[in-house]
């Protein structure tokens, strides 16, 4: 039998062997890995409300653990999620709204993204010690 083989079946839809890593879909998965990262964050917020609320000893465990080295790591990592994910739902409205497609655009509002959520955290957290630093 003379012939050539069978042709193979293309993929039905783009995967990872077909696209090239760009920004803009780092940008993408980064934003819902935040945002995962923001449900799990919230544990933090609920655990000091419930402390408070629970009594001085409580309270003073939850401080105890916020006021380590690791505590602080966790909450600045948490800081730096929720900025993120924030600039990237501004990103996306940008988008909703209908601006922000062009090749540049994109690539601009990805690094102000990064840029910006960088920035702000580690101005939140400079301003946040000097207000609580101990005179």
């Amino acid at each position: 039998m003379t012939g050539s083989p069978l042709p193979r079946p293309r993929p039905l839809s783009p995967h990872l062997q077909i696209w090239r890593p760009t920004l803009t879909m780092t940008m993408s998965i980064v934003h819902r890995i935040t945002g995962t990262g923001l449900y799990l964050g919230s544990l933090l917020i609920a655990w000091w409300l419930i402390a408070a609320s629970s009594g001085p000893n409580a309270y003073a465990t939850v401080e105890a653990f916020y006021g380590s080295i690791i505590g602080k790591l966790v909450l600045f990592g948490y800081t730096w999620a929720l900025i993120h994910h924030m600039l990237g739902g501004i990103r996306h409205l940008f988008w909703d709204l209908g601006y922000g497609f062009g090749k540049l655009e994109r690539e601009w509002l990805a690094r102000a993204t990064v840029f910006g959520s960088i920035t702000l955290t580690i101005l939140l957290w400079a301003v946040g010690m000097l207000v609580v630093a101990p005179r």
